[in-house]
């Protein structure tokens, strides 16, 4: 690869790494208030909040060394924590919220317990007719066991915050604090685990969450009525479902059994009902005992000293242990993910904002009549500009979320900023091939690569990387899905296979001379196609200013206006002086276009207030909440779920082709189906959470959820009748 093209390189693989060093390996401490042997605050993610308002408390709690709180199943011992609050009338606090404990072993006891920095999580509900200006104190008061080797003591902490009645808002950087304490409390799984019991021993089975890892899950049951703390646990995948096996005194499965499963960093809440034939055949398969198994371990053994040697005098003091399995679940993950990507990205370039950029250098390469060498060199650094944004973006998606933001795959996008840039870039982009200027070929930065042009097939793959990433097409949800729940190198290595998937096609016709002889000839037709491409750049960039004022509103839009009218004037300026052969034909126009490109700095970030989507009217759109899906659910109405956004070309072909059709419309009615639209364009925390939750994070994604039914992940592709059938089904279930 030649020299000219590193400098670029090197320049996105700092950016790259950069945003990889932003993501701390530890929470830095943070000083709390002084105490015994746990140390608490109350923090509130808002000083302010408004009528009607939940907000988010966070119990932020540090042990001293060698000393832990208890779970809300203490285990063998211990006892849990309890809140009492003293608010205003009409203010509520709701329950504490853990994340997953550790199991640790004293005394041959196990317990389930929490040690150093931890958060337990709460939330304040404010009522609906509380005055704007009114002050509300806050006092919790938190009662807490604390334990050590040698003795356990009980603390009291009383806890005030003074917070007014006011407007609700959050600021960004407490929002993403308090994002990142609610990411460690279990996420919920959709579908119901199920519970048999055979020959003493309870199986519980469950379709395994994305990235899960047999080897490390235990079950954490919220009552010891199902089995003992210190019981060996097993675990293996079989047939699609995680199977965990656990001795039990019970001779019927549960009729309810709620649980926490926990595998490294991941934890989910689980609840499970008495089995179906799937959990039997797990139970009935595996008679023997637990060698077929990943053993999680034995609490009582996990330290057990070698054969022939004497036990440690030290106090008995134990961590389950992480297992070994010759069977390593995260390469088929990762192999899986991986192969997504790849078609994911190849299937990108049939956007209209990449086909034409892929064509133009594809042909581009044909005329000028590159040697092999030449060729290959373009395709190279084509896929290099290509693989290294889509590294860059990972790795910025990997830090984001890590450093605590709710963020998911397009997050650029979702800047308005970001999206005033590209509607400048591809309009001239549609300049440019409309014949208003000219490069010396096509391409930005060919000047970077001389002769060869591999500077220009570099940033074009970039260009082509970074716009067309905003939809997760077929193939890619699921991958990109699995990626943020992979180690940070296996996410990557997903990441470089989307943007391998982008340049496939371009590295194709670099290294195989059939592929090229295939191309048309060129000749003077080739002028006409250039302009006829110069059509879907111009829609593209119709697309983006619509989107821009959709997120920032008609002043958005008119500052997008008004830079793109500024560009417009310095490319026709600067095509009307390479008309007249004039020398430095740039320099006149250059400052109309970074006046153009200074747009982004006055453009309003904040998103405008949005019209409410829909009414509480069955059958009709309303905006996604949980809240609302739940209050739905619960009263056995069928919902419809949409994740969409206005940046998402595969959304809204869906929408125009599927969703909002006559046909769509009135079977949703007739079966009483509520549309729940999730608007991601501007992002939403709420939405990422719960796209996390389903181990997605990018869109669109679709689920439908039937009276008394876990919801069913629908395709990224619909069809009338695919969501027709659905509805139907759903009549049938309600009735």
């Amino acid at each position: 690869m030649p020299r000219q093209i590193w400098a670029p390189i090197a320049l996105l693989g700092a950016v790259g790494a950069g945003a990889l060093s932003l993501a701390p390996a530890t929470a830095p401490a943070e000083p709390l208030g002084a105490s015994r042997h746990i140390e608490a605050r109350l923090e509130s993610e808002t000083a302010t909040p408004a009528p009607g308002q939940r907000v988010r408390l966070a119990f932020m709690l540090r042990a001293e060394p060698g000393w832990h709180g208890y779970w809300l199943n203490p285990g063998e011992s211990g006892a849990p924590p309890s809140v009492g609050w003293n608010l205003p009338q009409g203010v509520s606090g709701g329950d504490l919220r853990h994340p997953a404990p550790e199991t640790l072993t004293l005394g041959g006891l196990v317990s389930y317990v929490h040690e150093g920095s931890y958060a337990l999580m709460s939330e304040l509900r404010v009522p609906r007719d509380a005055q704007p200006g009114t002050a509300l104190p806050v006092t919790a008061t938190l009662n807490l066991l604390a334990c050590s080797d040698q003795a356990c003591v009980p603390e009291t902490k009383t806890l005030n915050l003074e917070l007014t009645i006011s407007d609700g808002k959050v600021p960004p950087p407490t929002r993403r604090r308090f994002d990142s304490l609610s990411a460690r409390i279990p996420r919920p799984i959709a579908e119901e685990a199920e519970a048999r019991v055979a020959d003493g021993q309870l199986f519980v089975s469950l379709k395994p969450p994305r990235g899960i890892d047999p080897t490390t899950v235990r079950l954490y049951a919220l009552s010891n009525d199902h089995f003992e703390p210190s019981a060996t646990q097993t675990a293996r995948v079989e047939d699609g479902q995680l199977v965990i096996r656990v001795p039990t005194r019970l001779k019927d499965p549960p009729a309810s059994l709620k649980a926490v499963l926990s595998s490294g960093a991941s934890s989910f809440a689980v609840s499970a009902r008495p089995g179906s034939s799937r959990a039997r055949a797990g139970a009935e398969s595996l008679p023997g005992g637990p060698a077929p198994f990943a053993a999680v371990a034995d609490p009582a053994a996990a330290d057990a000293p070698p054969s022939g040697r004497p036990a440690a005098a030290s106090p008995d003091r134990r961590r389950v242990a992480p297992v070994s399995s010759a069977e390593g679940p995260a390469s088929p993950t990762l192999l899986m993910a991986f192969l997504g990507a790849l078609l994911g990205g190849l299937i990108l370039n049939l956007m209209p904002c990449v086909f034409p950029i892929l064509s133009l250098k594809a042909l581009s390469m044909v005329r000028s009549g590159r040697t092999e060498s030449a060729a290959r060199t373009e395709a190279l650094a084509y896929g290099a500009g290509a693989v290294l944004v889509c590294l860059a973006l990972g790795a910025g998606l990997i830090a984001l979320r890590a450093a605590g933001s709710q963020v998911g795959w397009a997050f650029q996008l979702q800047d308005p900023r970001v999206i005033l840039v590209l509607v400048l870039l591809t309009f001239a982009i549609g300049l440019n091939l409309a014949g208003m200027f000219e490069l010396r070929s096509f391409g930005f930065g060919e000047r970077l690569a001389g002769r060869n042009g591999a500077g220009g097939a570099f940033w074009t793959g970039a260009l082509a990387a970074f716009v067309a990433t905003p939809c997760t097409g077929p193939f890619m949800g699921a991958a990109l899905g699995a990626a943020l729940m992979l180690p940070a190198a296996g996410a990557m290595l997903v990441f470089a296979g989307l943007g391998i998937g982008l340049a496939l096609p371009f590295l194709l016709v670099g290294f195989v001379p059939a592929a090229r002889r295939r191309l048309p000839k060129p000749g003077a037709w080739m002028n006409t196609f250039r302009r006829i491409l110069a059509l879907p750049m111009f829609l593209t960039a119709l697309a983006l200013a619509w989107v821009l004022g959709r997120q920032s509103g008609v002043e958005g839009m008119t500052v997008g206006l008004a830079a793109t009218l500024l560009l417009t004037l310095g490319l026709w300026w600067l095509g009307h002086r390479q008309t007249l052969g004039v020398r430095r034909s740039w320099a006149p126009a250059l400052p109309l276009m970074l006046a153009a490109f200074a747009a982004i700095l006055v453009v309003p970030a904040d998103p405008p207030a949005r019209a409410s989507s829909g009414s509480r009217e069955i059958g009709l759109k309303e905006p996604f909440s949980p809240a609302r899906l739940a209050e739905l659910r619960a009263r056995r109405v069928p919902v419809f779920v949409d994740f969409t956004a206005d940046w998402c070309l595969s959304c809204k072909v869906n929408e125009r082709l599927a969703i909002d059709t006559e046909r769509v419309r009135g079977a949703f009615q007739q079966a009483g189906v509520v549309i729940l639209v999730g608007d991601w364009t501007n992002g939403d925390p709420a939405i990422t959470r719960f796209l996390a939750e389903h181990g997605r994070n990018g869109i669109p994604y679709y689920l439908f959820f039937a009276p008394g039914e876990p919801g069913k992940e629908l395709p990224q592709i619909l069809t009338p009748s695919l969501l027709e059938e659905a509805a139907r089904r759903a009549g049938g279930a309600d009735s």
